[in-house]
């Protein structure tokens, strides 16, 4: 049994949107709850910690809001992408392997079959690992309403755990980053309690365009290690277009450790996080030499 002050929401309202039009008027008066795959939303309804509203959304049969696609320079990831479906996609094996290698190492089979990466994204969780690779990208994310649309950077669209800048009545949409260039490089690793089905202790992903042991436009970001995605922008700006020696691998280990914020908790230690984020960044490094 629950404790008293962690009883489920009661839903008043169910509304089964079969278009995007349908979607944003049930969504309008900032009362409802957007259900996607429903992999996060409903383990939070159930243990009392959910953020559900009374009227539950339910946006799977809404076509606008599916596929993988590419067009002038721009790939689109619709709000209800699977996992699944970004680890199967050619389009993005072929352009953007970082993005495939993600979701492989994303939960189980089964979750991966319904969890969508539009959830991933609002579920907004430090632990998220499908938004790394995306920050990585420079990804915009799309939003809509009644009111019409908006895109932000995904980069400044967290403001803590399960906190993000969208409004009540909003949508997210899609997800458009610009095609990687040739020469892109990109990895994600992670760290977790066991080898499968495991959340992040840790994760990294490193993205720079690759050339002559030089990477160029890095970026570098951070899960599980302060309250949102946390992007290095300092150590981005040290490596940018330099010779990784082992002076500047071990400087850049060392400012990176001062732009991360990990906590102490029942699933790691500040101190071990801090390490595993050096050993994480140090290896990559060392391989783009």
């Amino acid at each position: 049994m629950l404790p008293q002050n962690k009883c489920p929401p009661e839903i008043e309202d169910y509304v089964s949107a079969q278009s995007l039009a349908e979607a944003v008027a049930a969504m309008a008066d900032g009362q409802g709850s957007a259900l996607a795959g429903g992999s996060d939303l409903w383990a939070q309804k159930d243990s009392g910690n959910g953020r559900m509203r009374k009227r539950l959304v339910n946006i799977n049969r809404v076509p606008d809001l599916r596929g993988v696609s590419e067009a002038g320079g721009v790939i689109r990831l619709g709000a209800l992408t699977t996992m699944t479906e970004l680890l199967e996609s050619t389009l993005l094996r072929d352009k953007v392997p970082v993005l495939a290698k993600t979701a492989d190492r994303f939960a189980s089979s089964q979750i991966r079959n319904v969890a969508t990466i539009g959830g991933n994204i609002a579920n907004a969780s430090p632990a998220g690992d499908a938004v790394l690779p995306l920050i990585g990208l420079d990804a915009q994310v799309e939003l809509v309403s009644k009111r019409g649309k908006r895109s932000l950077p995904l980069d400044s669209f967290f403001r803590g755990p399960g906190k993000t800048v969208m409004e009540a009545d909003e949508l997210i949409a899609a997800v458009e980053f610009a095609t990687p260039p040739k020469g892109f490089h990109g990895v994600f690793c992670k760290s977790g309690p066991r080898p499968a089905l495991e959340i992040s202790v840790v994760a990294m992903c490193l993205t720079g365009i690759l050339k002559g042991g030089k990477l160029t436009g890095p970026r570098l970001v951070f899960g599980a290690v302060g309250p949102t995605p946390m992007r290095c922008v300092k150590t981005e700006a040290l490596i940018d277009g330099k010779a990784l020696d082992d002076a500047l691998i071990a400087e850049a280990l060392a400012i990176m450790a001062t732009e991360i914020a990990p906590i102490d908790d029942f699933r790691a230690s500040k101190w071990y996080r801090t390490q595993m984020a050096q050993t994480f960044l140090e290896a990559e490094l060392n391989a783009c030499r």
